[in-house]
């Protein structure tokens, strides 16, 4: 299959070297320095959880002619850089797919318009890390788990294509799963990766800041749980499925488990070293968001606080913060419940014991 993988960032330098060792014929397209760097150096790759080091030797061009012939686009830019890049893809009519790997809270809309509907695929890439210098240091899975590459149709079909980007995927080390409302899904991410990337501005941009932070972990929280009132108010279905955990935990529950997930060196690469990178970006998918809020009721007062240190004029929060109270209801309403049903096993064990003694 011949493929080009626009966006020489974190994700597509991975997605570019693993497809180009099973053989296909891929070319990244690269600008800057970015550019002089995979020229002279190769896809330098740094594996921090199955410690390997990797360099691939991919074709890399400048730009997209209109007479090139690809079978497959991978689009694998910050969001905010879709809309200067839709002409260039527009100008080339020889792609029949085109796959936009990114965040995006509103949809394909803007694809269709430009592209066709016909052309048009959306997902998300499953890896993360940072770039520094001509090495990309990244988290793509664990040691047993391959990563996730989520995509599917705008209409929520299954098509052959889908299968066949699938197969490709699979063969070269990826975990693809399709998905039959990829809108909604690419919506229900956003409710989460925006609110985890405006608590991490509000403590600098620094995950170990944030992890002992409980008054940003708490407004994360609090604003994920926003989001998905707004995507229920939207019609959204909040999925996959998993992510519901973050809607029944008790809070306290949740800030301790976050507390330990961002204490950790895959959380500084694949989460906070993307949002210092990207700060852009995350503005994007955020207004991108609050756009959906404003066609609804809902009160977002956490989403409001947290969007205001997107602002890297706004001064970050004491380390440390933890002022704003726990919400313990959940938890007490739960030791009631069993409680309650602890006791109404006993009195029940008592009455059938009593009856089988008066008997």
């Amino acid at each position: 299959m011949d493929i080009l993988v626009c966006g020489a960032g974190v994700t597509g330098s991975l997605y570019a070297a693993w497809l180009h060792r099973t053989g296909h014929n891929v070319t990244i397209l690269a600008r800057g320095q970015r550019l002089s760097d995979i020229r002279q150096h190769g896809i330098v790759l740094d594996d921090q959880y199955r410690g390997a080091r990797t360099v691939d030797y991919v074709p890399v061009v400048e730009r997209l002619s209109t007479d090139s012939k690809y079978d497959l686009v991978l689009v694998m830019v910050r969001k905010n850089q879709v809309s200067d890049l839709l002409p260039v893809l527009a100008g080339n009519q020889h792609t029949p797919n085109i796959l936009f790997l990114m965040n995006n809270a509103a949809g394909p809309a803007e694809m269709i318009e430009a592209l066709g509907y016909e052309r048009v695929l959306l997902g998300f890439p499953g890896v993360g890390g940072v770039r520094e210098g001509y090495t990309v240091r990244c988290v793509a899975g664990t040691q047993r788990r391959k990563p996730q590459t989520v995509f599917g149709e705008p209409c929520g079909l299954l098509t052959p294509r889908l299968d066949e980007i699938a197969a490709v995927l699979t063969e070269a080390g990826f975990r693809p799963v399709v998905s039959k409302n990829i809108d909604a899904w690419l919506k229900a991410h956003v409710a989460v990766v925006s609110p985890m990337a405006n608590a991490l501005y509000m403590c600098a941009g620094d995950n170990y800041r944030l992890a002992r932070t409980r008054d940003g972990i708490v407004l994360m929280i609090r604003a994920m749980r926003e989001g998905f009132r707004v995507l229920r108010a939207r019609g959204v279905p909040i999925i996959p499925s998993y992510v519901g955990v973050l809607k029944w935990m008790p809070e306290p529950v949740l800030v301790a488990l976050l507390s330990r997930l961002l204490n950790t060196r895959g959380a500084e690469l694949a989460m906070a070293g993307h949002a210092r990178a990207a700060r852009d970006e995350m503005r994007c998918i955020a207004d991108e968001f609050r756009a959906l809020v404003h066609k609804t009721d809902v009160q977002t007062p956490a989403i409001d606080i947290l969007y205001s240190y997107i602002d890297p004029g706004t001064a970050p929060v004491r380390p440390g913060s933890a002022r704003i109270p726990l919400d313990w209801r959940p938890v007490w309403t739960a030791l009631g419940v069993l409680g309650g049903a602890a006791l109404g096993i006993g009195l029940l064990s008592r009455l059938v014991l009593r009856r089988k003694v008066d008997g």
